[in-house]
């Protein structure tokens, strides 16, 4: 990686970018270095108590996700940056408490927010480069090894709360995080004191009793993980707390007090697209899978594929209220589908016979 010209004002240049990074529709930019001796430790023990479950990608890489010189040969800084995604649409709240529909994460809404911040961020390195001259840097966007919540700490954009997801007190906890790897000698931003003080409202909301301790997520029950990144099928006893939840999870920030200073997105990319935030179970359960591929297009949803799409429908389906549409939705797939699907829509089907009737 190159070094930039020593004539170059590191204070100076550090306040253009904040002021550049705003200017490209990001909501808070920091700086920080790539110290993360600390959390390399919790990491470690994390992965050793098997808390990741199949997410095989978080063991993976060796010390590259926390040191991100190895990731990046010659990075000296990171530039942190963070977009706010909370949609309008049906609220999270009533979408929730409506059993028959399907509730979707709220940054899932709308277009895939990798390729946005992506671009945002190449801009950023493009402006700075026109500034000084070429000078190395890495865009990255949960793309790679990167430890993007303490990176974001360090650079000031917030703290981690108990949940383990950052929150920052300008405005909560519903944006999306950036990083800019960079070789340039910049001045580092002051890290975030926690603030979460004896609140315990996220531990006390989730729905499986995955945050197992202040500052501890077994994924293993986590509903985001069941349902977006566990391959096969969702342990029984998980089933019916995921409730209508079919794609993410959202309580621990629901719950979150500070979460009443979140502003809704600038971006229109984030919005709710073909109704997701207020959808029939039954409606979503019927599509095809070139129907799910071609709505889902653009979408990060899309990258679930259509059995697990089907899987996590089913079992919302086993949670929902009495519903004729929801009984001939799971009785049309009780043949000819994966042994993944139909297991699932037996369960549903044996869940909502089971239920007395009033």
């Amino acid at each position: 990686m190159s070094t930039p010209p020593a004539r170059i004002d590191p204070d100076a240049l550090a306040q253009q970018i904040r002021r550049w990074g705003l200017a490209l529709g990001f909501q808070q930019v920091g700086i920080c270095d790539t110290d993360l001796a600390r959390t390399e430790s919790r990491l470690n023990r994390w992965i050793e108590a098997r808390c990741h479950g199949e997410m095989a990608f978080m063991a993976a890489h060796g010390l590259k996700r926390t040191r991100p010189a190895l990731l990046l040969p010659g990075t000296r800084r990171i530039i942190s940056v963070r977009m706010d995604y909370l949609p309008g649409g049906v609220p999270a709240r009533e979408a929730l408490a409506r059993g028959e529909l399907g509730y979707v994460s709220r940054y899932a809404l709308g277009r895939d927010y990798h390729k946005l911040l992506r671009q945002r961020l190449q801009r950023l390195a493009e402006r700075i480069e026109q500034a000084i001259g070429a000078f190395g840097y890495r865009v990255f966007v949960d793309s790679a090894p990167v430890m993007e919540k303490p990176l974001a700490v360090k650079a000031g954009l917030g703290w981690i709360g108990k949940h383990t997801n950052l929150i920052s007190p300008k405005s909560g906890g519903w944006f999306f995080l950036g990083e800019l790897f960079t070789d340039l000698e910049l001045p580092v931003d002051r890290p975030e004191a926690d603030h979460c003080g004896r609140c315990r409202a996220c531990i006390d909301a989730c729905p499986t009793g995955a945050i197992t301790a202040p500052y501890q997520v077994d994924a293993r029950r986590c509903i985001s993980y069941l349902t977006i990144e566990l391959p096969g099928a969702i342990p029984l006893a998980l089933r019916p707390l995921i409730g209508n939840r079919i794609y993410g999870c959202d309580d621990c920030l629901l719950a979150c007090p500070w979460n009443r200073f979140s502003p809704p997105t600038r971006e229109s990319d984030f919005q709710p697209r073909h109704r997701l935030d207020a959808s029939h179970l039954a409606a979503l359960f019927a599509w095809d899978e070139a129907t799910f591929l071609k709505r889902m297009e653009g979408s990060p949803i899309r990258r679930l594929g259509h059995q697990r799409w089907l899987r996590n429908i089913a079992v919302a389906l086993g949670n929902a209220p009495p519903d004729t549409r929801a009984d001939q939705a799971l009785a049309a797939r009780c043949h000819g589908q994966s042994d993944l699907v139909t297991e699932h829509v037996a369960w549903a089907l044996d869940q909502r016979n089971r239920r007395p009737v009033n």
